[in-house]
């Protein structure tokens, strides 16, 4: 049963997003207005830690640009189209660090930056998903754009991704969105907003019961696309012809495309390498992977939480044994290089995708991150951040090191110029206070430089949203209240 001051803080804030909720309903732009921090906060310490002095990655992984994408970096969740949350710049060092944050009533996860180094993000909410356009420092907004609304039977809203969670800006600046009613659209930006340039129609190959969970597009241009019930497919961009192919297993991710026209795709049973061929999707490989058959607290689905991650000539996931494994393939042929186990027996498990710097692979436990309660009150999940390294000649790969931190559910990311991996934790207290820490640990040894705190509360919960960089190096977490903005001051 939840304690009093659980339940309270749960309701309170609930009250607050469903009235700030109605009162954004207008598309229109407005200033940042703070997410509410719950009593706590003054009493916690702001900093712990020191400045890190930059250490760049040297052996970080070689991305080439997707054509039909933004730059890497900019373009989405996963920053590239091999799926790497690797970025060439530097983050934050822990300098004179400062906070802003806009309490919006929505998670904006997902975040892009457009030409003019402006944030695109979807903003999804109880009533449903948003594109909103901001400023990148203010974190004002600038414009919003309604998407279809939330599928009354679409599950829960703390796990559901579709609808817009996985989209993607285009080498023009447009967001290519999958939507709720089947559907993939592009929407341009224009000089006062945003207007849908292109509408495609995918209901041929996904029935009303399905969802789209993610689009991306290969190297020719084609926009692929992966449903939650295991279709792929393909949509022609000139002429809105859809192909697709129905692997009838389940799929709960976004997947990764490569310059040999590769899809990479990880199914509850199976991971997949696709082509296009006249006809349709073709299967190049398929490669099953141990799985236990249990959603384990912390996972959205029975089998691996990780989107591919290619890196060099290899691709990567997690698995859903007991531990998990990180697996590894070669990404031409499926053959398996490694299978290195991560984390402790009976509190093991992932929903984020491997971080990926040339040969060192980095995972993150989500275990016991049931829902956003499961932190509240204190609360939090099984710990682990650990580093695991491809042999350079491919013959297997070995632990390098594991950080003890607790990072519920965020998807952290590696800055190779400042030589940090990212984080967002959260350490078990027994007096009720929720800290959330954007965290950075060292690249090479794992210790923990520093932590800043982002706000306390429930409004401060990620839920499953990642650390993304912006082009100046600013970080940036989507949050249940919105997002929250960290950079040097």
């Amino acid at each position: 049963m939840l304690s009093g001051r659980l339940t309270l803080r749960f309701r309170v804030f609930a009250l607050a997003m469903g009235a700030t909720c109605c009162a954004l309903a207008p598309a229109a732009a407005h200033a940042a207005i703070p997410i509410p921090e719950g009593p706590d906060a003054s009493t916690l310490p702001v900093f712990i830690g020191h400045a890190a002095k930059p250490r760049p990655v040297r052996s970080g992984t070689a991305v080439p640009q997707n054509p039909y994408m933004a730059p890497n970096g900019r373009s989405n969740l996963h920053d590239d189209a091999y799926m790497t949350d690797s970025y060439p710049q530097s983050g934050p060092l822990g300098r004179a660090m400062q906070r802003t944050s806009t309490f919006l009533a929505r998670e904006c996860a997902s975040t892009a930056f457009d030409s003019s180094g402006r944030i695109v993000t979807v903003c999804v909410g109880l009533d449903g998903p948003q594109l909103q356009l901001m400023d990148a420092h203010t974190l004002d907004t600038l414009a919003v754009f309604p998407l279809p609304p939330r599928v009354p039977s679409g599950g829960s809203p703390f796990t559901d991704f579709s609808g817009g969670g996985y989209f993607y800006l285009d080498n023009q600046d447009r967001a290519v969105i999958p939507t709720t009613t089947g559907h993939i659209w592009v929407v341009r930006e224009t000089a006062t907003g945003f207007a849908l340039d292109r509408d495609y129609d995918l209901t041929t190959a996904v029935q009303p019961t399905d969802k789209i969970e993610s689009a991306l597009p290969d190297w020719s241009g084609r926009i692929w696309f992966v449903t939650g019930k295991g279709v792929v497919g393909y949509v022609d961009p000139d002429s809105g012809a859809v192909h697709s192919l129905d692997t009838g297993e389940t799929i709960g991710n976004s997947f990764a495309t490569d310059e040999t026209n590769g899809v990479y795709v990880v199914t509850d049973a199976a991971m997949y390498r696709f082509e296009a061929t006249p006809s349709g999707p073709s299967v190049t490989w398929r490669q099953t992977y141990p799985n236990d058959g249990t959603s384990k607290p912390g996972q959205t689905e029975v089998g691996s939480g990780t989107t591919p991650t290619i890196t060099g000539p290899y691709v990567a996931i997690t698995d859903n044994a007991d531990p998990i494994d990180i697996v590894v393939y070669r990404r031409d042929d499926g053959s398996p290089v490694c299978t290195q186990p991560v984390f402790q027996k009976g509190a093991s498990d992932t929903d984020q995708s491997l971080v990926a710097a040339g040969n060192a692979l980095v995972a993150e436990n989500n275990y016991g991150y049931s829902s956003p309660l499961a932190t509240e009150n204190g609360g939090s999940t099984s710990p682990g951040l650990e580093r695991v390294d491809i042999a350079p000649d491919g013959s297997g790969c070995q632990e390098v090191w594991y950080s003890g931190e607790h990072a519920p559910s965020v998807v952290p990311k590696v800055s190779l110029g400042a030589g940090l991996v990212y984080t967002y934790t959260k350490e078990p207290r027994t007096d009720g206070k929720d800290a959330w820490y954007f965290t950075a640990l060292d690249f090479r040894n794992g210790h923990t430089v520093y932590k800043r705190l982002a706000g306390e509360g429930l409004g401060f919960n990620n839920n499953y949203a990642p650390v993304t960089l912006g082009p100046d190096g600013t970080a940036y977490v989507g949050v249940l209240g919105g997002l929250v903005e960290l950079g040097d001051g």
